[in-house]
């Protein structure tokens, strides 16, 4: 099978959707009827995964023999597992892909997943770099995840991550500056909180943010964020992705600032926008220092977003049937009941 488009662009759903009904992707169980987003897939962990002693990418090999040279030990997912901090863990997926020539895919953590520090990366068979995919591949598909701040409770069918196809080189339409808001209001942002419990990724409202985080205030107009703490804060700018794009959060480079932004970096068609009822959305915005403190101002530049086009406007928009971060401001994850 050959796929086919008239332009090149990142797929809708409805191409998602199509991919899964011709055998492209295929799961070890029935999709979830929520899985296909308006512009990406939504992976789940399946019941296997390892403890390994240090990250590694395939290369010529597959996931499976590289795990083999690593492995500390197997776990058993199906009753819920929690993965400590510090830790670095493979996941096999449920999911497996076979993409057709002129069809590539990336991988990028969920919103949810990013805002509460874990680190996870996509891994194929045989694959040159983490999150990407070429064309053609077919395969399982396996996860790295690290959580950094919180130990994180898992099971079968946990989505950590997503995956968004395209077709052909989308062209960059544009590349937008994101700073920093640090004028929003009595909390300007908040700091994990090192020695805190578990969180259950599938729990939704159901931890008390409190226990959990530190809320920030503003001193002297700046904000100093000291090495290794991780920090979540918004954007300056509302964030608008016009119902033809998408847009990703790139990685911080070093000129402008020695430490990361936005582990999370999928935007998806309608975020936003008056037609999907999400006008005044800020970015989130999920911060981790490297080596050295950094001092941020209000307003200063932390990140950029990458828009590209979709191949056709997708049959539904990002919030539309419920979202948790429509219409967001300086917000948490959904696993976190609001703060007050």
């Amino acid at each position: 099978m050959t796929f086919e488009s008239s332009v090149p662009g990142i797929l809708p759903c409805q191409s998602i959707e199509a991919l899964i009904a011709t055998g492209a992707i295929t799961s070890a169980t029935p999709f979830d009827t929520d899985q296909v987003q308006p512009a990406s897939l939504d992976l789940r962990l399946s019941d296997r995964a390892w403890r390994v002693r240090a990250s590694f990418l395939p290369g010529r090999r597959l996931v499976s023999e590289r795990i083999a040279d690593v492995e500390m030990h197997p776990i058993d997912l199906s009753k819920g597992v929690v993965l400590e901090k510090g830790c670095v863990y493979i996941a096999e997926l449920q999911e497996r892909l076979s993409l057709p020539p002129g069809l590539i895919a990336r991988a990028n953590p969920k919103s949810s997943t990013g805002r509460v520090d874990v680190f996870v990366r996509l891994l194929t068979d045989r694959g040159g770099s983490f999150d990407d995919v070429e064309a053609g591949y077919e395969g399982p598909l396996y996860l790295e995840i690290a959580p950094q701040t919180f130990s994180i409770l898992v099971r079968p069918g946990t989505r950590l991550n997503q995956l968004r196809l395209k077709a052909g080189e989308p062209p960059k339409l544009e590349t937008r500056s994101v700073g920093v808001d640090l004028q929003g209001g009595d909390i300007v942002g908040f700091r994990g909180r090192r020695h805190a419990g578990v969180v259950d990724l599938d729990r939704i409202d159901g931890h008390d943010p409190k226990d959990f985080w530190e809320p920030l205030t503003l001193r002297r107009g700046e904000l100093l964020l000291d090495p290794g703490e991780f920090y979540i804060l918004a954007s300056n700018e509302a964030v608008e992705i016009p119902v033809m794009q998408a847009a990703e959060m790139t990685p911080i480079d070093p000129s402008v600032g020695e430490f990361r932004v936005h582990y999370a970096g999928f935007f998806d068609p309608g975020f936003g926008t008056d037609e999907a009822h999400g006008a005044g959305s800020k970015g989130v915005l999920e911060v981790r220092t490297h080596d050295t403190p950094f001092l941020l101002e209000h307003g200063q530049i932390v990140a950029r977003l990458v828009y590209e086009p979709l191949t056709e406007r997708p049959t539904r928009l990002y919030g539309e049937g419920g979202s948790h971060y429509q219409r967001q401001g300086l917000k948490l994850s959904k696993h976190f009941r609001a703060w007050g």
